[in-house]
């Protein structure tokens, strides 16, 4: 029964396709090999370019756009391309039926001069390796030490059967050399063996990229801390006025340009541990042994690469604990600028206070005046009446009437005051109460 393609999972295909995705080469010793690693830098355009600018001056057809990986073979040499997110490899691969292990004629030669120009800056990684066959080496053999002049030389025997020198140094043609022998290796070892070589030194230049970035960015993170702790110094003897807002601003700015140097150093940084790994990794599949008197892979790695990784971590932790300290003193900056705002307004709002409280002694004193002069205004106008009604006939005592009258015309004219006041204030809004700076800093905290 063959199971449908509608049954499967749209990427079911894809995935399993890439599985087996980049597979090696089979390379029989002798044959003499040359690797370049190529970094476009955001440039992913120019990886396919590149490729097909190779197969037009060979007249082989190109793959399609988007290909990770493409594998051909000339006649008198191969060709292996594989596309990486920040890198392309082109790895050439020629027999040599001679057997002489000379990096004299390297497998580049048949690539076009004008290709290799056209590489302008682009080349992070070239190397010359080549496979032989016979017995072990020793570091005393006269043919090791003229195939590999400068010291210190690395060495080591690995897999079931072979063996890997090098220095690890670009010589004068502008590539690094590999010899590997194959002393008893299986079939298709030596294939494996090469890429995994290819690959820990395009790797270990990657994960390289970072440390050029650390030493920089060493430098700013100095200057940054250096103001930081200025800035600290001028907030602890700093009187909240007007240098504190350009405080604030200048410590705003130092938390943008840590924020932004974090943004544009966190990928490189990210990336350079990525590629410490699988170098790790790939040595660890070399399974070395020790040749006697010479560093093995792994030795010089742990001794030189460790040390710029660690660098590179360092430089990334301390990015992040100082952007995180810039941070923290911006916020505790405007943390004290909205506490003396909010002191000043407290301040602002009991100079009301006391204000409101005048006004309304002042109120109530001329309230008394008030019912004194309504009072006396309305006894005159009594006693006038009470006179006209004794021009009338009507015997009234004034003087005794009036004397009567006026304590209940000071009361009438008191209540009908009070009254007007209170139906003037009905509709007012009980005033809210603001919180004292003090109770403002336990709102945040407990936030």
């Amino acid at each position: 029964m063959n199971l449908a393609n509608t049954l499967n999972h749209p990427l079911r295909l894809t995935l399993a396709s890439e599985i087996h995705s980049r597979p090696f080469m089979v390379i029989d010793a002798p044959a003499r090999i040359s690797h370049l690693a190529v970094h476009w830098d955001g440039q992913s355009e120019r990886h396919d370019a590149l490729l097909e600018s190779l197969c037009n001056r060979f007249g082989i057809a190109p793959p399609k756009s988007g290909a990770q990986h493409f594998f051909h073979d000339v006649g008198h040499f191969r060709i292996k391309w594989e596309r990486h997110s920040e890198f392309s490899t082109f790895t050439f691969v020629e027999p040599d039926p001679l057997g002489d292990a000379d990096f004299g004629q390297p497998a580049i030669r048949h690539v076009p001069a004008d290709w290799l120009e056209s590489l302008d800056g682009a080349v992070i990684v070239a190397s010359h390796i080549h496979t032989e066959r016979g017995e072990p080496l020793d570091i005393a053999d006269e043919r090791l030490q003229a195939l590999l002049p400068k010291s210190p030389r690395v060495g080591s025997r690995v897999l079931s059967g072979g063996e890997i020198w090098t220095d690890f140094q670009v010589g004068p043609d502008g590539f690094s050399r590999f010899l590997i022998r194959d002393t008893g290796l299986r079939e298709a070892q030596m294939g494996r063996l090469v890429q995994r070589i290819c690959e820990i030194e395009t790797y270990l230049m990657m994960a390289l990229l970072a440390l050029p970035l650390a030493r920089q960015c060493n430098e700013r993170l100095d200057r940054i801390e250096e103001d930081l702790a200025g800035f600290g110094a001028q907030m602890r003897a700093l009187d909240i006025d007007a240098d504190a807002e350009e405080l604030l601003r200048e410590i705003s700015n130092l938390d943008g340009q840590t924020r932004a140097m974090s943004l544009s150093t966190g990928y490189r940084f990210s990336a350079s541990q990525a590629y410490y790994h699988i170098v790790q990794a790939r040595i660890g599949e070399l399974r070395e042994r020790r040749i006697e008197g010479v560093p093995t892979i792994g030795e010089f790695m742990e001794r030189r690469l460790a040390p710029a990784m660690d660098t590179c971590v360092s430089v990334a932790e301390r990015q992040e604990a100082l952007a995180s300290n810039v941070s923290r003193a911006n916020d505790m900056l405007r943390t004290r600028v909205s506490l003396a705002q909010e002191r000043q307004n407290q301040n602002v709002l009991e100079s009301l206070s006391r204000n409101a409280r005048l006004q309304l002694k002042l109120q109530q004193a001329v309230e008394g005046l008030s019912v004194v002069a309504l009072s006396y205004y309305g006894i005159g106008l009594a006693s006038y009446a009470l006179k006209a009604l004794n021009g009338w006939g009507i015997d009234i005592p004034v003087d005794r009437a009036v004397g009567l009258a006026l304590p209940l015309v000071a009361g009438v004219a008191w209540f009908g005051l009070r009254r007007m006041h209170e139906r003037l204030h009905q509709g007012g809004k009980r005033p809210v109460p603001v919180p004292s700076p003090l109770g403002r800093l336990a709102l945040i905290e407990r936030r």
